[in-house]
């Protein structure tokens, strides 16, 4: 997936996996996937994608700074 966000490209297939969580299993309309990712710049931001009752219905892209991602990666 790629988003601009102020001006900045997010893009999951040029950044870096640094980590996914995921809840529930394949098919389950609550499960839901967030993966973390580093941009070559050194920008972070979240990938999140879920089934249609889930905390994140709609495959979407969320920037985050890196003492977000640091807090998001130690919870």
């Amino acid at each position: 997936m790629k988003k601009v966000i102020c001006k900045v490209t997010y893009d999951t297939t040029c950044a870096e996996l640094i980590k996914k969580n995921t809840s529930g299993e394949f098919g389950d309309p609550a499960g839901y996937e967030e993966s973390l990712y580093k941009t070559e710049d050194g920008k972070f931001f979240l990938y999140v994608n879920g089934g249609a009752e889930s905390v994140y219905p709609e495959e979407n892209i969320k920037r985050m700074s890196a003492a977000k991602a640091e807090e998001w990666l130690n919870a």
